[in-house]
């Protein structure tokens, strides 16, 4: 069992220094953490010496070997992409029918899939009101279509599992971005030692991520510049465009420069080590240069096989991915982790000993070595 803290320590190490990134795991355990357009606060004060809030939280004590032992059978290596059975693309094929997707479908596919044959009892997603994100859970596949847009901003979307499993749900299907698969992880590995512990995951669908917004700075510039009431989707095509393109109510497109978007960014995305969701069964982003198609990474034994039912049942269509492509993904993922390790290591939150000074992340020296930090 790891040392686990409780909320004191988590508000202190965590909120206090900017690392938060308001995944949503401390919402909704318990009355004292609540998110409010996109930032965490604690409302009262909680005496817990030791608590969920912070086993579960992924930016303080995260034991990446420990993690990566638990879910693949091996100490964390440092490979840019993490521990995978296949890299290929994808798309929603024939089965799913038609309708509004990002990029190629495949993750809204991937879920209507597993709510269909029953190996998800429920789907977390995150849902939209006008701009704010909403974490949400699904029971019925039609309702996954409804929450299929990316959002780019910081979402409390772990909130609705937590929702999901005091429902009662069994075997709960998880979409979400690099940190809100990493806090899932933690979950799964049982850090407060549970006696009758059994992993209430039925799939984890990680999505690709570079950075996420801070919702608070991105309403507030965004709102000079259009009405934001009257977004439809939100949409950043893959390289090298370089613009967000938002798509309004009517009909009409207005694009804006990545390099205005990204001073919104908080400060917590750039110590995230992972691009393309790791600790996930099946990762998936946008495919460079094919913005119809996805990328597809298939990293656990659940995930492949649910990967090749769907697709031999014709809700996916799956090909080769071009060398080039696997090759730029593989050294944007190792670029964002090696950034984001030497900032860390950098400020004294890794492997740290000091009896007064919690880390962020554990992890190997072996695989520190490869980073040169």
């Amino acid at each position: 069992m790891n040392t686990v803290y409780g909320s004191q320590e988590l508000c202190t190490n965590v909120i206090g220094k900017q690392l938060c990134i308001g995944c949503g795991a401390c919402i909704d355990l318990c009355p004292y953490f609540r998110s409010y357009k996109g930032k965490t606060s604690m409302l009262f004060p909680c005496t817990l010496q030791e608590g969920r809030c912070f086993s579960y939280c992924p930016k303080i004590e995260v034991d990446l070997d420990k993690l990566s032992q638990r879910l693949f059978g091996h100490l964390y290596d440092g490979n840019p992409l993490g521990h995978y059975i296949s890299v290929s693309m994808s798309r929603a094929g024939e089965s799913v029918g038609s309708g509004q997707f990002q990029a190629g479908g495949t993750v809204s596919a991937i879920m209507e899939y597993v709510l269909s044959r029953g190996y998800c009892d429920a789907v977390v997603v995150t849902d939209r009101e006008k701009l704010l994100p909403i974490p949400r859970f699904v029971t019925q596949p039609e309702e996954i279509r409804t929450c299929s847009s990316s959002k780019y901003t910081a979402a409390p979307t772990l909130s609705a599992f937590h929702g999901a499993m005091k429902e009662g749900f069994k075997q709960i299907g998880i979409v979400g971005t690099p940190c809100q698969v990493l806090a899932t992880a933690q979950i799964r590995s049982n850090p407060m030692d549970e006696k009758d512990f059994h992993d209430p995951t039925g799939l984890v669908v990680g999505l690709f991520c570079t950075w996420a917004l801070d919702y608070r700075a991105f309403e507030s510039y965004i709102s000079t510049r259009i009405d934001k009431d009257g977004i439809e989707k939100i949409d950043i095509p893959p390289p090298p465009s370089e613009i967000m393109e938002i798509y309004m109510t009517g009909g009409d497109k207005v694009s804006i420069p990545l390099n205005e978007i990204r001073k919104l960014v908080p400060e917590s995305c750039s110590y995230c080590i992972d691009m393309t969701s790791e600790f996930s069964d099946i990762s998936v982003g946008v495919m460079e240069g094919r913005p119809e198609m996805n990328s597809l990474i298939v990293r656990t034994e659940r995930g492949r096989r649910i990967i090749e039912e769907a697709q031999r049942d014709g809700y996916l269509i799956i090909s080769d991915m071009p060398q080039e492509n696997l090759e730029h993904l593989i050294w944007a993922a190792g670029n964002k982790k090696e950034r984001a390790l030497l900032k860390s290591t950098q400020e004294n939150i890794v492997n740290t000993t000091q009896e007064d000074r919690l880390s962020y992340l554990r992890i190997n020296r072996e695989t520190l070595n490869q980073y040169s930090v």
